[in-house]
C-alpha cells in the first residue's frame, strides 16, 4: 500500500498535559514518525469546563483508512475516553482524523475533510503553522489562507509547551 499523508486533530481538557504528552508518544510509537503543530490552551465550545489542550499531529501512513480510524479509536480508549458519552463535554483525549491524502468521502459518520478544519480556530490555526500550503481538497485553497481569512467562531488561543519538551 502507498504511503497516506494523514492530519489528526488532539485534543484534552481532563489532565491534558498528561493525555497529550501521552497521545504524542503513543502515536510515534504505534504510527511512525509524526510531526506535531505548536499546541494551544483553549476555552471549550459548547459546554462549560477546564480548558483544553489542541493541536494537530501529521503521519505518514501505511494502513488504510479503516486501520488508522481504529489505531485513533484505541489510543483514545487507551486513555479512558469514553466515545458513547453523549452530548459536548469534558474529555481526557480526542483524536480526529482530519485529512487522509486527498480524500473526499462521506461514510458512516465520517466525514473528509472533517467540517471542523474551517469551523474551529484551534484545528485551523495549528493546522495551518504545520501545513500552511497544503490545499483543502474541497475549497482548492492552502489552509495558511483560510487562517488569514478565518471568520468562524473565536476563541483565545494561547500557545502551550509541553513539561520537558
Amino acid at each position: 500500500m502507498n504511503e497516506i499523508e494523514a492530519y489528526i486533530g488532539i485534543g484534552s481538557n481532563i489532565d491534558p498535559e498528561f493525555h497529550v504528552g501521552r497521545a504524542l508518544y503513543a502515536m510515534e510509537q504505534s504510527l511512525g514518525p509524526i510531526a506535531t503543530s505548536l499546541l494551544y490552551r483553549s476555552p471549550p465550545v459548547g459546554f462549560e469546563g477546564d480548558e483544553f489542550i489542541n493541536g494537530v499531529v501529521r503521519v505518514t501512513s501505511r494502513a488504510g483508512l479503516d486501520a488508522l480510524i481504529e489505531d485513533l479509536k484505541a489510543l483514545e480508549k487507551q486513555s479512558g475516553r469514553n466515545r458513547h458519552a453523549s452530548g459536548m463535554g469534558s474529555r481526557e483525549l480526542d483524536l480526529d482524523l482530519l485529512l487522509y491524502g486527498e480524500s473526499i468521502l462521506r461514510r458512516d459518520g465520517l466525514v473528509l475533510p472533517r467540517p471542523d478544519i474551517l469551523q474551529y480556530p484551534f484545528v485551523l490555526r495549528p493546522l495551518a503553522e504545520l501545513a500552511p500550503a497544503r490545499l483543502h481538497p474541497e475549497t482548492g485553497r492552502t489552509f495558511a489562507w483560510h487562517w488569514q481569512h478565518f471568520t468562524g467562531i473565536s476563541a483565545d488561543l494561547k500557545p502551550f509547551t509541553l513539561p520537558g519538551a
